[in-house]
């Protein structure tokens, strides 16, 4: 329903085509796990993928009943809101902002994310503020709800998609038709459908600042739509009001003396 209300505003504002937006995998994986469920996921979905590597090198996880991990998801339980509880982790060069969609590949440590993927959620989680969130989290047989909480926690605007997939440790050789039913079921080909940018008009530009839409250009009027294809602004005006609507992905429709043209924007 989301696609066809975007493409219904597109022919309104120009008759644009719609075209399929980013998907962004990243993933932290000890065992190869995590790993193995990447590389199928890859290949069934159009992504980029980026892994998050811990800063210190060579450590055994897996020594004295995974002590290491254990002492840092210790740590992370602690003082949750602290960055010095989170253990250092390799640069990840990612630009956000090019993504619609986010998939967390998470393994389980001791009930919770791995805590190295915690960090990049940590430092990265307020950037992904309305982006659709997925979740795969492989674990040998405990629940996955401690994960699902951290990642939230981590996250707290994303727009999380449901169910959250749990690949149990014994099934991962086998994951093809688990991915594939788990994309089925959370409407992946639909909510990963949207407008991108659709116009290099220089006649008219944008910014956002401070809960408003500023616009220069020559133009009649601006409207913003929401996803559900409601206008939610309007205004002849060269600022637009937008502090009371949530993050997320809107559509901007400019009215000019050449045409309508229209614009995806994030908020």
């Amino acid at each position: 329903m989301t696609r066809l209300i975007f493409t219904l505003i597109l022919a309104i504002c120009t008759g644009a085509m719609s075209l399929s937006a980013k998907t962004l995998v990243v993933y932290y994986s000890y065992t190869n796990n995590i790993e193995t469920v990447v590389t199928e996921l890859s290949s069934q979905i159009d992504c980029d993928a980026v892994e998050i590597e811990p800063a210190e090198k060579g450590l055994d996880y897996a020594a004295n009943n995974y002590a290491i991990g254990s002492a840092l998801i210790s740590a992370i339980r602690s003082n949750p809101d602290n960055p010095a509880s989170y253990p250092a982790i390799d640069p990840v060069d990612i630009n956000l902002d090019e993504y619609d969609t986010v998939i967390i590949g998470a393994p389980l440590w001791w009930s919770q994310m791995a805590a190295p993927l915690q960090t990049y959620l940590f430092n990265n989680g307020s950037k992904m503020a309305g982006k659709n969130i997925g979740l795969i989290v492989s674990s040998h047989s405990s629940g996955i709800s401690g994960v699902v909480a951290d990642a939230k926690r981590l996250i707290p605007d994303g727009n999380f998609l449901n169910p959250s997939l749990w690949i149990r440790s014994s099934e991962v050789p086998n994951c093809k038709s688990l991915i594939s039913k788990w994309l089925q079921d959370i409407n992946y080909q639909e909510i990963t459908t949207s407008i991108e940018a659709i116009s290099s008009n220089e006649d008219f530009t944008y910014a956002i600042n401070s809960g408003c839409l500023y616009a220069s250009g020559t133009y009649n009027m601006i409207s913003l739509y929401d996803k559900s294809g409601v206008k939610v602004g309007e205004t002849n005006n060269t600022s637009l009001n937008i502090s009371s609507l949530v993050p997320g992905v809107y559509i901007l429709c400019v009215n000019t003396k050449n045409g309508n043209k229209s614009y995806k924007i994030k908020l």
